[in-house]
């Protein structure tokens, strides 16, 4: 496979991962079956993506970049949807957290 494919599917694959934090707040116990069903579809994407982006990029990069992605992504979900706090503090952080998955990318071999 491709790196660029390889980057694809881990980006893809982060965002599954945001999928499923966001269904996780919805599940119930598990007793919400839709949203049981996504968590679990979402879960199954983001893992296979990660497993099969980690074949070409490695691993530790993989990981922190995928779960980067997944926190990133679940803090703004939160803050658009979910009326999380928002302040500076929070801000220049995942600022940093972007900065760092950033940086990871563009360093990888």
């Amino acid at each position: 496979m491709s790196t660029g494919l390889a980057w694809l599917m881990l980006l893809v694959g982060g965002l599954f991962e945001v999928g499923f934090t966001t269904c996780l707040r919805f599940v119930d116990g598990f007793r919400n079956i839709p949203w049981t069903l996504g968590f679990l579809a979402s879960v199954t994407l983001s893992m296979g993506l990660l497993e099969y982006a980690s074949r070409t990029i490695p691993m530790g990069t993989a990981y922190a970049v995928w779960g980067g992605i997944g926190a990133a992504g679940t803090v703004l979900v939160g803050i658009w949807w979910f009326g999380e706090p928002v302040n500076s503090a929070r801000i220049l952080l995942l600022i940093a957290l972007i900065g760092c998955i950033v940086g990871l990318r563009l360093t990888a071999q």
